[in-house]
This record gives C-alpha cells, sequence and structure tokens, in this order.
C-alpha cells in the first residue's frame, strides 16, 4: 500500500481532577467518540490518541488517588471498547492508557488493535522522567517492550511515548525492527520543549526514514497548571517535513495521506542503516 490514511485526536481535559479517575475517564471517552466516529467516516486506517487520554497528565501531583486509573491491557473496558471501534471502522487504534500489570505495577502504556478489532500487544515507555512537575516514577514502572513493531492491516508500526522521543537509540530500535509508521502520543507543555517540538521528531524521521504521527493534548489542567499543553499535534515525513498540523488549542482530529513510497525512497537515498556501524558503538552500552 502506498498511501496510508492517518488520524490524530488532541484534547483538553473534561471534566475536574477532583471527580474519581472512573468518571474522568467516562467523560473522556464519551469526548473522544465523536472524533473516533468522524475517524471512521473519513477513512482512516490508523488512529492514535494523547499519552494516557481517559485522564488528566497526573504526574504534577504525587497522590495515590491516581493508581486507581490504571487497567488491564487488554481486558480493561477501555482496551475492549476500542477493539469493537476498530473492528467497526475497519481501523487500526493506538490506544494510550495507565496500565496495571499486577496490583501496585503501573506502566504508561499503549495498546495496540488491529483493523478487525484484534489486540496485537502493547508499547510500555521506556524512559520515565523524574523532574519538577513531571513526578514520573512515583505512577510508571519503566517499560522493557523490546521495541515491539506491530504488522497491523495497513502498515508496520511502531509506538514511542512523550518523553522516549528525546533519546534516539528507541526510533533506531524501532525502524530498525520494521517500523515505517512511528506514533508519539504525549503530554507536554509550553515552555523548552515547545522550542523542540518541531525539531526532534523531523529529525529523528529523517534519521530512520520513517514517517512519525507526533500527538500533544491541550490546555491547562487544574490544580497544578504546570504550563499550557500546546497542541500542535503533526505528521511528518522521512524527509523531515511537517506535511500537517493540528491547532495549538483546540479538540481536534487531524487526518492525513501519508505516501509511504518515501520510506523506501528515503532509506535507499540515504543509506544510513547501510552505513551504521554498531560494533563501534559500545560506549552507548557500556552502562556509564
Amino acid at each position: 500500500m502506498s498511501m496510508l490514511r492517518g488520524g490524530l485526536i488532541q484534547m483538553s481535559l473534561k471534566g475536574s481532577t477532583d471527580q474519581l479517575p472512573e468518571e474522568i475517564r467516562q467523560a473522556m471517552i464519551e469526548a473522544h467518540l465523536p472524533y473516533i466516529e468522524e475517524a471512521g467516516r473519513k477513512g482512516v486506517q490508523v488512529l492514535c490518541f494523547q499519552e494516557v487520554f481517559t485522564q488528566p497528565y497526573f504526574c504534577p501531583s504525587q497522590d495515590a488517588k491516581w493508581y486507581a486509573a490504571a487497567e488491564k491491557i487488554p481486558d480493561g473496558p477501555t482496551t475492549q471498547l476500542m477493539c469493537e471501534l476498530a473492528a467497526k471502522h475497519k481501523m487500526v487504534i493506538v490506544v494510550p492508557i495507565y496500565e496495571e500489570d499486577i496490583t501496585g505495577v503501573y506502566y504508561n502504556t499503549a495498546a495496540v488493535i488491529d483493523a478487525d478489532g484484534t489486540y496485537l500487544g502493547k508499547y510500555r515507555k521506556t524512559h520515565i522522567p523524574q523532574v519538577a512537575g513531571f513526578w514520573e516514577k512515583f505512577f510508571f514502572k519503566p517499560g522493557a517492550s523490546n521495541w515491539p513493531v506491530f504488522e497491523t492491516q495497513y502498515c508496520k508500526l511502531g509506538v514511542y511515548i512523550c518523553y522516549d522521543r528525546h533519546f534516539p537509540e528507541g526510533w533506531r530500535a524501532l525502524a530498525l525492527n520494521g517500523a515505517e509508521y512511528i506514533v508519539n502520543p504525549s503530554a507536554t507543555v509550553a515552555g523548552v520543549s515547545e522550542y523542540i517540538w518541531k525539531l526532534e521528531q523531523p529529525a529523528s524521521a529523517v534519521a530512520n526514514g520513517c514517517y512519525i504521527g507526533a500527538i500533544n493534548r491541550v490546555g491547562r489542567e487544574q490544580p497544578w497548571d504546570i504550563g499550557e499543553f500546546y497542541g500542535q499535534s503533526y505528521f511528518v515525513n522521512p524527509r523531515g517535513v511537517i506535511e500537517k498540523e493540528a491547532s495549538r488549542d483546540l479538540d481536534e482530529l487531524i487526518v492525513h495521506d501519508m505516501d509511504m513510497a518515501l520510506v523506501r525512497e528515503a532509506r535507499n537515498n540515504w543509506q544510513f542503516f547501510r552505513d551504521r556501524r554498531p560494533s563501534t558503538y559500545t560506549r552507548l552500552t557500556d552502562g556509564n
């Protein structure tokens, strides 16, 4: 398939952080449903939501209340619902949610569902920040998913989550495992990150000869208000060109046709994979 129709949904928080996580989950699901239906009508083949899309970005707190937001994958309610919707719309859906593995062990995870509703597997966020306003180690255990690439009906799909994007090694591992299109669901606020938002993913797309779909939420979330989630979700091609971009502050579905022939063209042109010299890179894995 040469053309791949992708969809990205960015959204502000619905409800209040004073509510129970289950109430917020229901509100966020209800808010997403019309956009999922719209994506189906528009023929989207691969749809992705923002990081932990059923909840606020609760990591500015260190409140154990939010452990109740975690769900089982694939047997939890959100993944099961998305399996039904994926089958209904013949659409691959990437579902980033807070995952409970066993009681007390939680991950920042994305479930991947094929276009017939089959659960294909999951990616667990590998790099977990622990800096002011982003106390993620309180909530998430680092994943060790071994860079899975999902053979969907429409493309070879990789997932990298938010803070992961600052680490070039994972992009490369996903590409070497066959990913042609990589989604990066995020929750990132204005400041230093906004400047590099449109540098890192385009650079990674060029370095690895792939398309990337970058997703960010919008708005401010109280009571933490660590800054404005600045949206601007986008698709970037293997030449580093941002082909379509969402607004800064609106709930929005963006739909874009990606010419997957550019993946082969870019890789054949630059030959970065051929010219790698992994035997010289031992410094990267010596543990220091």
